[in-house]
């Protein structure tokens, strides 16, 4: 059912849901747009509509062929939309959904273009603060690109800020989505061109391995992961893309590169990866939920006790989430953890990527493995003693003279 969206758009039918709002098929003046309608509590804050005019010079502003351009912003009563270009294509998190891990040619090619939408966004002064493959379009229409790829463009600029309101998180909360979260938003410093340089390389890390490189578990887990942990090398791929990997995912913000060199630098890589297959590697172990009482890092339900459960990918935060949405945001608010709270969980290699079929040593699968072989081991030891002592009884038995076989115990000679 068609609704009009202010004065001069009208919204035709529902392409994506996600937690901030709802992106529909509309019409504007100048033809097909794609509207981005948010939630009613959002659009009611009055502080947040504030800044959603105040940003309005910025995000209009904002121009590249890698970037989805937002053409208006609208605030009419209820509503607050941003109406954007129409892009003929699908997200990545689709495509990935569906092939699982590209071509290091094709993966390295699409964050080139993200990279260059990005410099463009940081050029103007625009933090992007929510890169994820959610927010990354494929331009189906376009010419293919290296590797089979097709052009990317980056999008949902601006949405992450207008939520983060000063009210809304204080000081004591972050934006975004865990698996992509650069170290210095878990510890609760302000977001810089950085975190969206660590988010692109996480996002390219993905692409290779299919699975994010902290990801996986416990919400809190993950956030503690990209404080504690070190990336674990990807088996297969150029020593030059894992050096370059390695840079843009550094703890500290300083030591990654700007998005034009990150650009410059991938596509420099493409004529070494012309051709070069996926990779053939297995997802880590999941490790188990943490408990804790109640989720105090994520404003989602705490995971009920079970198995653990295998995750690739983000880890959903929004309750209620369906997987056949094809916007999957996960805007979430969650508390910035304590020291203590950052300094606990597994370190090093807990989420190392291994080559297919080879199973990670310390893994919870190897752990039980191991118990059962050692469990078997000793019950063949115990039944191997038990029968040489019984063999030994017997045979002290059967050469001992005049021993009575109806009295096992006798030492006396029988009476004739």
């Amino acid at each position: 059912m068609a609704r009009k969206i202010g004065s001069r758009y009208t919204a035709h039918q529902i392409l994506g849901r996600g937690s901030a709002g709802t992106v529909w098929l509309g019409e504007g003046p100048d033809g097909p747009v794609a509207v981005k309608l948010l939630r009613e509590d959002l659009s009611s804050d009055q502080e947040l509509v504030g800044r959603f005019v105040q940003e309005r010079t910025a995000l209009l502003g904002l121009e590249h062929p890698h970037v989805v351009s937002v053409r208006d912003l609208v605030v009419d009563g209820n509503d607050l939309a941003l109406v954007m270009d129409l892009v003929r294509g699908t997200d990545l998190r689709t495509r990935l959904d569906r092939e699982r891990r590209l071509a290091p040619e094709a993966a390295v090619a699409i964050v080139a273009d993200v990279a260059d939408g990005l410099a463009a966004a940081h050029a103007a002064g625009v933090v992007h603060r929510d890169v994820k493959p959610e927010n990354i379009l494929l331009d189906m229409q376009g010419p293919v690109g290296p590797g089979g790829s097709h052009r990317a463009l980056l999008t949902d600029f601006g949405v992450a800020k207008l939520i983060d309101t000063p009210r809304r998180t204080r000081a004591t909360k972050i934006i975004g989505t865990p698996d992509y979260l650069a170290p210095e938003i878990v510890e609760g410093l302000p977001p810089r061109a950085s975190v969206d340089i660590y988010a692109l390389a996480t996002v390219l890390y993905e692409l290779l391995a299919g699975f994010t490189p902290f990801g996986g578990g416990h919400p809190g887990a993950v956030l503690r992961r990209h404080v504690t942990e070190s990336v674990v090398p990807l088996p297969g791929i150029p020593d030059e893309l894992w050096q370059l990997l390695v840079q843009c995912l550094a703890k500290a913000p300083a030591s990654r590169l700007r998005a034009s060199e990150l650009a410059d630098r991938l596509r420099e890589l493409l004529p070494l990866l012309a051709g070069m297959p996926p990779l053939d590697v297995d997802e880590p172990d999941a490790e188990p939920a943490e408990q804790g009482g109640e989720d105090a890092l994520s404003s989602g339900p705490a995971q009920a006790a079970g198995p653990p459960v295998r995750r690739r990918g983000a880890v959903p935060l929004v309750p209620g989430a369906r997987p056949a949405d094809s916007n999957r945001d996960t805007h979430t608010s969650m508390r910035v953890p304590g020291p203590d709270e950052l300094a606990g969980g597994a370190r090093g290699t807990a989420r190392a990527p291994r080559a297919s079929g080879a199973r990670r040593p310390g893994s919870a699968r190897n752990r039980a493995v191991a118990r059962r072989r050692r469990l078997t081991l000793a019950a063949l030891t115990v039944t191997l003693l038990a029968a040489v002592g019984a063999g030994a009884w017997l045979a002290a038995s059967d050469d001992e003279p005049g021993a009575d076989p109806r009295d096992s115990n006798s030492s006396v000679p029988a009476t004739p």
